[in-house]
């Protein structure tokens, strides 16, 4: 049986299209195998008349719009039927319905009103309603952040609207339909507004200052349809009043102070505002919305006899209190992510407040939740309850960006799958209404650096192709008005950042990356189109700042940022060569647009690029590779660009690959590479076969590794490896985070190489399954919504078996390849093959003092009986000895050791002497049980 499923009209499942031309997917449920579309029936259905179209072929991802444009305010109802190269056909899909949610060109007639001072008001107007009315729909924005009700109804579940844009070049307005919340008569609609991102202070400590200039302002424009084919437009202006409100003061990062006590006072006339000069267009991301409620898990009373809750984990969003109390008592909720030695940790924070006020009016029970801000917490203070504290009072609200969740990934490794669960976690967070850096301290600002590494990640976990495609916009813009550079924030709020005047590597080219990821993950040319022009003035700026030279080694760059070892004020002090992290980039970013020419069409930028790429590798090569195959900077991040951009394809790859290994061990299976190696080490193992390395690399958890946060009982990726010490204090330095994405850009290496599911074309119309099998699991396993349905690989241990599954979707056709070499290629539907693989066991020579370094570290089981050795008699020796060991061949265990009392020697060479003869498999999932909650200190 062959089964339509109703279509996507556009890029999200809201219910107003932003354009007159919406793209058009589909997907298709079948129990048959190798199930291919011959052709489509398409069947538009707008002011009850039908209107039909046939695709030809296997087409169904982003279709372009085979109709006549839609018009302004015009409902479509799209259904599909489709046909297999099997001779199968469906019946017709149920219908999608759609409204064209743009206004005309030169309809947009609001005007921007408001207080004319930054605090929170609430603005009304009035309107009488004519009889037999069919429709309404409200057209509303701000710069700053505004709720709208009709006759005290909210008119959708939308929050922070209309998010964030670059405001001086590009503003976005909300669309509802209204006509249920319309009565006879009398009508009034209202709209809350507050300053939000617009009138928020930037920066960094003292030098944090407004960047768009003038007090927030609202419009509205509310078309009202008539059955007899006439209309009314009703718009904001100087006929509208505004009042304080309750709200006494907002702000993101301050919190909100809300006096229940204060009516609306006396209502005064509105003031026109002046605001930058753009005309709004629709907003084509999914809104803010609140996405799901947390129960309080835990209550706590500090050492200092504060009571603070915690939610069992770290979040983005705000609470909800319900509580009752005398008329003028106010509760205070502080936020924090951490606690430090039992108290709310907040100096990570920095400048921002995080503290919410609320003022009871005195009835018997009240609910409240802010408005106007977010937080990111785990924990909060509850200060000042009136009364006994219930915490089945207090409940948290998830917020971010209303994407879909389209990948998963599992593993019963348990560290391993709360790391991942991190990951997921981490974007949630951070995608609110633009990807951000963090979101709870004095920052959350749009690193173009943070979604240039995290975007492959992304598109697996969440349908984020508008909401990228959104930002975009805003990058283009910023570019354009930086004269080619990329700015390293986007929107571009901090003229002190560098980056903004000079190209920084790794960041600016996020405009080359990202419109790439989504044409790759989604199959959408559209960011590779209107992008393209910016991607092509990025690689000419960097050209232009190289001066003619093919390595980028001038200028300011942040290189491989938060290199471990760097100190922790310093953290562009990096291991590797900043020069080399640039120019790589520069070939990448050269490359990716002449590819994007390509594909475009474009031959003679296809050739300029290609031919500049080749150019810069060449360059790259001669200045930075020896023949033998050895980096001029030995650092792992070095190794892992190189061999991951492609910039050495010849014999010295392999070298390159045996180095990479070698200096993974001698930093003893620890993370040694900084934001720009860190999301690519693994990948660059197992690319030159180093599966087994890059396994010890995932599931060591010792600090610096992605599992020791999980160990400290991590929710969320860490900014740095360290962010808390294992004495359970903060990180000295003073930037430091517990929501930062960017380092579980590992994930996509989860997804595509440990378990196996990658797309070999666009939109995962072939998928390539090819699992790497780590001797650290015992199974893994992904699965992802593709554009055309549900894919899934993943593999699993039965003593020395393995099991593989592979599901593709209808239309797909999958590239398998297994450990053992075998290949297959199958269509759709459920595969399933076993082979032998028997884990990496090995006789174990004698051990002692006088042991290879490279033996001990390479053994599991031999380094945590020298550690624990030491540990037990002296543990700051022992935390000196795994921090400064470099694990490197021809040394004996006795040199890091040689100044240590004999008592140490004499413990380390006892410990050695009495373990087993054959050598522990790397530690399994069975060995290990994730941290205790109660013991969590994150």
């Amino acid at each position: 049986m062959t089964v339509a499923n109703p279509p996507r009209i556009g890029l999200t499942s809201e219910p107003f299209a932003p354009d007159p031309c919406p793209p058009l997917s589909w997907t298709t449920t079948t129990t048959a195998g190798d199930w291919v579309q011959a052709g489509a029936d398409l069947e538009l259905t707008t002011d009850g008349t039908r209107h039909t179209a046939y695709v030809e072929g296997d087409a169904s991802v982003l279709v372009p719009w085979p109709f006549a444009p839609l018009v302004p305010r015009q409902t479509a109802h799209l259904r599909v039927r489709v046909h297999g190269t099997d001779g199968s056909r469906s019946k017709w899909s149920e219908p999608t319905t759609v409204t064209a949610g743009f206004l005309a060109p030169g309809e947009w007639e609001a005007r921007f009103i408001g207080s004319g001072a930054e605090h929170p008001h609430l603005l009304r107007g009035t309107f009488r309603l004519r009889e037999g009315v069919r429709r309404a729909l409200l057209y509303a924005t701000a710069f700053g952040v505004y709720d709208a009700r009709l006759n005290g109804q909210r008119v959708d579940d939308a929050e922070l609207k209309p998010g964030w844009t670059s405001y001086q070049w590009r503003l976005t307005y909300d669309v509802s339909d209204v006509t249920a919340h319309l009565r006879p008569g009398v009508n009034e609609l209202g709209i809350e507004l507050a300053g939000g991102w617009y009138t928020e202070r930037f920066g960094f400590r003292d030098a944090a200052s407004r960047f768009y200039q003038g007090p927030p302002a609202a419009a509205a424009q509310l078309v009202i349809e008539y059955t007899d084919g006439t209309t009314d437009t009703v718009t904001t202006g100087e006929h509208w009043r505004w009042a304080r409100g309750p709200v006494v003061s907002a702000s993101l990062y301050q919190g909100e102070t809300y006096d229940a006590r204060r009516k609306p006072d006396s209502w005064r006339p509105v003031a026109l505002i002046d605001v930058p000069d753009v005309t709004p267009e629709p907003r084509c991301a999914p809104p803010v919305r609140v996405i799901e409620h947390r129960a309080v898990e835990q209550v706590r009373t500090t050492p200092s006899g504060k009571t603070i809750v915690d939610f069992g984990q770290n979040l983005v969003g705000r609470v909800r209190i319900t509580v009752s109390g005398p008329a003028g008592h106010t509760v205070t909720l502080r936020h924090a992510e951490v606690l430090e030695h039992g108290e709310l940790g907040t100096r990570p924070l920095r400048n921002a407040a995080a503290t919410d006020h609320y003022t009871l009016r005195g009835d018997e029970v009240e609910t409240w939740e802010p408005k106007w801000t977010f937080h990111g917490f785990r924990y909060v203070e509850i200060g000042n309850w009136p009364g006994e504290f219930d915490p089945s009072a207090v409940t948290a609200s998830v917020m971010h960006t209303d994407m879909r969740r389209t990948g998963w990934f599992t593993t019963n490794h348990p560290l391993v799958q709360r790391f991942h669960d991190n990951v997921v976690w981490g974007m949630r967070g951070n995608f609110v209404s633009i990807p951000t850096d963090c979101p709870q301290r004095d920052e959350r600002l749009g690193w173009t650096g943070d979604i240039q590494v995290f975007a492959p990640t992304a598109s697996f976990l969440y349908d984020c192709d508008a909401f990228l495609r959104s930002w975009l916009r805003d990058v283009v813009a910023e570019q354009r008005a930086a004269d080619g550079v990329v700015p390293m924030v986007v929107p571009a709020v901090i003229p002190q950042v560098p980056g903004l005047s000079e190209p920084v590597a790794a960041w600016g080219d996020a405009i080359t990356v990202v419109p790439t990821v989504l044409h790759e993950r989604f199959g959408d040319r559209e960011p590779l189109e209107s992008c393209f022009t910016a991607m092509a003035a990025w690689v000419d700026t960097v050209s232009d700042r190289c001066a003619g030279a093919l390595l980028w080694e001038r200028g300011i760059q942040f290189g491989d940022w938060l290199d471990p070892d760097a100190p922790p004020d310093l953290p562009g002090q990096a291991k590797t060569d900043a020069g080399i992290v640039a120019t790589a980039y520069y070939f990448r970013s050269a490359d990716l647009t002449a590819r994007a020419a390509v594909l475009l069409g474009r031959d003679d930028d296809a050739h300029r690029y290609g031919d500049l790429a080749r150019r810069i590798a060449a360059a790259f090569r001669d200045a930075y590779v020896t023949p033998s195959g050895r980096m001029m900077s030995d650092a792992p991040t070095a190794y892992a660009l190189t061999i991951v951009f492609g910039l050495v394809t010849d014999e010295r790859r392999a070298a390159l690959g045996r180095r990479l290994r070698e200096l993974v061990r001698a930093f003893g299976y620890h993370i040694s590479t900084g934001f720009v190696g860190t999301p690519i080490i693994c990948d660059a193992l197992t690319a030159t076969g180093h599966a087994d390395a890059a396994s010890r690399l995932l599931t060591t958890t010792e600090c610096p590794s992605w599992l020791y946060p999980v160990t400290m009982g991590a929710t969320t990726i860490w900014e740095r490896w360290d962010s808390m010490l294992e004495d359970g204090s903060i990180n000295p330095g003073q930037m430091t985070s517990f929501n930062h994405y960017a380092l579980g850009a590992v994930a996509d290496w989860l997804h595509q190489h440990v378990a196996g599911l990658a797309p070999a074309e666009p939109a995962y119309r072939r998928i390539r399954v090819a699992p790497v099998l780590l001797d650290t699991l015992d199974d893994a396993a992904a699965w992802h919504d593709t554009p055309y349905g549900r894919a899934s690989a993943g593999w699993r241990r039965e003593g020395d078996l393995v099991r593989f599954h592979v599901e593709a979707p209808p239309n797909t056709r999958a590239e398998v390849l297994l450990p053992s070499g075998v290949k297959y290629e199958v269509g759709s539907g459920i595969h399933e093959w076993a082979e032998p693989h028997l884990r990496a066991t090995s006789a174990r020579d004698d051990l002692s003092l006088d042991s290879d370094l490279t033996t001990v570290i390479d053994d599991p089981s031999a380094y945590q009986a020298v550690l624990g050795a030491i540990r037990d008699l002296d543990p700051d020796r022992a935390a000196t000895f795994r921090r400064t060991t470099r694990w490197t061949p021809g040394r004996s265990l006795r040199d890091p050791l040689n100044k240590a009392p004999l008592d140490i020697l004499d413990a380390v060479d006892k410990a050695l002497r009495g373990l087993p003869t054959t050598s522990a498999v790397p530690e399994r999932a069975e060995d290990l049980a994730p941290p205790d909650e109660d013991d969590a200190r994150t």
